[in-house]
């Protein structure tokens, strides 16, 4: 909107006018704080806390009025000083950034009652009036509209800085607690906000993508969380690709529930370690976790959710990569390239004891389709079943977690198994 320019006699009532409003009475001053703050009695009782949104709201009124009496009804750019900056500090670290809003508003009514007071006093014709009222009081309103969406973006930069400061301290402790450190077990649990006694399931959620998919892992921590149910969890983030997490309710962290919150976040994988008590539980189950974390990038798996305790053999057993797929070739000859209907049919009847009958219960198909398949393998397997089941089953379970061959391990057991939660599920 094109802005017209004051007559030179408005122009001068209003830099006059804005001579007035920068010397306002001590009563009006207090009034004018009262009326700001009536509406939060909690701040208004905070003296530390009240005195700064008064200067904040009290340097608004000279900025605008000092603007006018340099350039009569011209724009006023964003109040954007310190004292606006330290009250977008203080309200968030105090958690009530949101009153910012409705005490901007709220002041700049109360000044523009105070404009209108100044003007009537100055003039009664009603030209100059309505030049007096219709100009300075859109431009008030553009100043103030500007000021609060600066403000609003330093907030936001004030709320960035204090997730980052409270995740780095949380970070700090938690790395002391890991590494056996002396520390005093009441302060850490305080700034935590997390009991260190009880038992404790810890989880890793991380990306192997690029930067952008980030951002999911902290909505990916959140969600499971929120899917645990349970207030007694912790969130720390030890750098921009990891979270790491801990929940004094076991069944919160169960694979269904953490596959269910990672839905929504393609980019981000979880490893899930043992339940353990007490502080050292802390400790052994986040390093379950990572043990788990790392068999994973070592296989280059592809699985999404990994539980420790599905794949704690398969991590003892793949420290030397090479000689783990010379074992694989020996013992399976053949059948390693078989497909995986064939693998999966197989080790389900090798765990099953070799038992046929509970085998194509737990694979819902029919006992002869299972023995065809078992044939099948057997033929192409180098040495007969029977003399060979302990390291065939070793083979095939490392080869489920290798990256050329992955499958959702935990989702395959959970579905084969009705009811019954896979190996090391907590």
């Amino acid at each position: 909107m094109v802005r017209l320019e004051p007559s030179p006699r408005v122009r001068e009532l209003i830099r006059e006018a804005a001579w007035i409003a920068l010397h306002p009475s001590q009563d009006w001053l207090d009034a004018f704080d009262q009326a700001t703050l009536a509406a939060y009695p909690s701040i208004g009782e905070d003296p530390a806390l009240a005195a700064i949104i008064s200067r904040s709201n009290r340097t608004n009124l000279i900025h605008f009025a000092a603007a006018n009496l340099r350039e009569p009804g011209a724009s006023v750019p964003p109040n954007l000083g310190a004292e606006q900056v330290r009250m977008a500090r203080e309200l968030v670290r105090r958690g009530v950034d949101s009153v910012a809003l409705e005490v901007y508003r709220i002041g700049h009514n109360v000044a523009l009652r105070r404009w209108t007071e100044i003007v009537f006093g100055l003039t009664s014709d009603p030209a100059e009036l309505r030049e007096l009222l219709d100009g300075p009081v859109r431009s008030a309103n553009e100043f103030v509209d500007a000021t609060l969406a600066g403000l609003a973006a330093q907030m936001q930069q004030e709320r960035d800085q204090l997730t980052r400061d409270i995740h780095a301290q949380r970070h700090r402790i938690v790395e002391n607690i890991l590494d056996g450190a002396p520390f005093n077990s009441e302060q850490a649990e305080a700034k935590l906000g997390y009991p260190l006694d009880g038992s404790h399931t810890a989880m890793i959620i991380w990306s192997d993508e690029p930067d952008d998919y980030h951002n999911e892992l902290d909505r990916a921590a959140e969600a499971v969380v929120s899917t645990a149910g349970s207030p007694l969890a912790l969130t720390v983030v030890p750098d921009a690709a990891t979270r790491w997490l801990w929940s004094q309710d076991a069944a919160g962290f169960d694979i269904t529930n953490v596959r269910h919150a990672l839905s929504n976040a393609p980019g981000a994988r979880a490893a899930i370690g043992t339940t353990a008590p007490g502080m050292d539980g802390f400790r052994t189950s986040h390093f379950d976790a990572l043990t788990t974390q790392r068999t994973l990038a070592r296989m280059r798996s592809t699985q999404r959710v990994a539980l420790f305790g599905a794949i704690e053999m398969v991590a003892l057993l793949t420290h030397d990569l090479a000689s783990t797929d010379k074992f694989i070739a020996n013992t399976l000859g053949d059948f390693e390239s078989a497909s995986r209907e064939l693998h999966a049919t197989l080790l389900a009847f090798i765990r099953q004891q070799c038992n046929a009958s509970r085998a194509a219960k737990v694979l819902y198909i029919h006992r002869n389709t299972l023995l065809h398949r078992v044939e099948a393998a057997q033929k192409l397997l180098p040495r007969p079943l029977d003399e060979t089941t302990l390291h065939v089953g070793i083979a095939l379970e490392v080869l489920q977690w290798r990256g050329d061959h992955a499958e959702d391990y935990g989702k395959k057991r959970t579905e084969q198994q009705p009811g019954v939660a896979p190996t090391g599920s907590r």
